[in-house]
């Protein structure tokens, strides 16, 4: 239980792995600030908080995609007076298809939100934690980040960029009192594939991962301190296969993981 009710901060915290944090931190008594560009699913997530036992709970409907939103969030935080205990850096989406015909603006958003928009509420928090000598931080990458994606080509580099900052930040701070935690969870049902376009991918025939699962694992690990986590463990075991895998085949074994169903396969699941 989290006695001092200290405040935390979820993006991306409407649904999917960033609601299940959220409960995390609101079953410890968090006081909690929800970010989403869903205002519908933001008032609904603030009620469950509240009944789970978090402390105060506020929400602001920002699109992260733009700076100027990360930069607003940042000034609700500074104009309350209170310090924010942990950052929890989540919000995100994917574009799915040959990189070759998808379309560049939503590329472009995607990029901004999954990389910049982490970068921007980094750099307004990260200051104020090492201030005062203590923080947590984390970053939802994914299992993308570790290794080529074809299909999600674009997604998979902006998980791995945000891996790559988080330990690269960790590492700066290492002496501070702040942490940095990646979440490196594989696919997950939830509505990210919905959004990205991706309902004919061959992923989806697999078993997903359970939200709630996932973001236990990355609350733990956040609150150990540790430098990352991969969930499920079929997914460590193929991170890390991955690893000394030349590139090639893995790209080759992940395409034929994502590539969509062919139109004339009498065989695709219903």
């Amino acid at each position: 239980m989290n006695d001092s009710k200290s405040l935390a901060l979820i993006t991306g915290a409407s649904s999917g792995i960033g609601l299940e944090l959220a409960k995390c931190f609101a079953r410890d008594g968090y006081h909690l600030v929800l970010v989403a560009d869903d205002s519908d699913g933001l008032i609904a997530a603030a009620a469950e908080m509240r009944e789970l036992g978090s402390g105060d709970v506020s929400t602001i409907t920002a699109d992260l995609s733009r700076v100027s939103e990360a930069e607003r969030v940042f000034q609700h935080i500074e104009t309350s007076g209170r310090d924010l205990d942990v950052l929890v850096n989540n919000a995100g989406v994917g574009v799915y298809g040959q990189f070759i015909e998808t379309s560049l603006e939503e590329e472009i958003a995607m990029i901004q939100l999954n990389t910049l928009s982490f970068v921007a509420l980094t750099k307004f928090f990260a200051p104020r934690m090492t201030q005062r000598g203590s923080g947590r931080i984390l970053m939802t990458a994914s299992v993308a980040s570790k290794m080529p994606t074809p299909y999600l080509t674009v997604y998979g580099a902006t998980k791995a960029f945000v891996y790559e900052f988080a330990q690269g930040l960790r590492e700066e701070l290492h002496d501070t009192g702040v942490t940095v935690t990646a979440l490196m969870p594989g696919p997950t049902d939830t509505n990210f594939f919905e959004r990205a376009h991706a309902e004919d991918s061959k992923i989806l025939d697999e078993k997903l991962a359970d939200p709630a699962e996932v973001a236990k694992a990355g609350y733990e690990a956040l609150m150990r301190g540790d430098a990352k986590i991969v969930v499920p463990l079929k997914y460590k075991v193929q991170t890390a296969i991955s690893q000394v895998v030349p590139d090639r085949i893995v790209a080759k074994q992940a395409r034929k993981k994502h590539e969509p169903h062919d139109e004339r396969d009498e065989e695709r699941p219903q």
